[in-house]
């Protein structure tokens, strides 16, 4: 279900930015940004690049077959 929040402008022209370098939309760089920050909050001892690695590993399809090549 969608919400709607007041943000900061300056949030919004970051994540318009940053969403554009990434291929995402601003409210999907929102998001993604508050899922990296609810994670390092659960997990305060996890590094940047665990918590990248974990969110890269859920928005892979489950169903596609790796090749090793």
């Amino acid at each position: 279900m969608a919400t709607n929040v007041k943000l900061a402008d300056d949030l919004v022209a970051k994540a318009k930015r940053y969403g554009a370098i990434h291929h995402r939309s601003t409210p999907k760089q929102i998001e993604h940004w508050s899922q990296m920050g609810k994670i390092a909050e659960e997990n305060p001892d996890l590094p940047f690049s665990v918590i990248k690695d974990i969110l890269i590993s859920r928005q892979e399809d489950a169903d596609e077959e790796y090749s090793f090549d």
